[in-house]
């Protein structure tokens, strides 16, 4: 399983990226919504994509609609993991592409949870990612 965590702060990237590598995914994270386009076009669809709202270049929202709309990318769950609380924005989100939506500041468990909700079946094992 391969993710891909697309945040404009390196810490959350990190963070995000271990929570996932510690069930099982092989993760990969890009600072903004077209370097996550671009990462997209060179390896191909990721089977999870934890999507910033509020970043510079491409924000989240829009990184979202571009994929929705691609169907080489039709497969991809799609979690918008941001500080955006208000419902209509999550609403928003949801409308444009998002299979889930959690808020920071988050735990692992919520994000494992939010995994879980969208049925990813993981591998039994962890395996290592890597980092772009």
């Amino acid at each position: 399983m391969r993710a891909l965590v697309i945040d404009d702060s390196r810490a959350t990237r990190a963070i995000l990226s271990r929570i996932l590598q510690q069930v099982g995914f092989a993760t990969f994270d890009v600072a903004d919504g077209q370097l996550a386009l671009t990462w997209l076009a060179d390896n191909g669809p990721v089977d999870l994509a934890l999507v910033d709202w509020n970043m510079p270049i491409l924000d989240g929202l829009s990184f979202i609609k571009i994929v929705r709309a691609n169907p080489a990318y039709a497969d991809m769950r799609l979690l918008m993991v941001t500080t955006e609380s208000d419902i209509e924005r999550m609403i928003m989100a949801l409308e444009a592409g998002a299979d889930e939506y959690a808020m920071k500041p988050f735990t692992a468990s919520v994000i494992r949870e939010k995994v879980d909700i969208l049925g990813i079946k993981l591998p039994d094992t962890p395996v290592a990612g890597g980092v772009v």
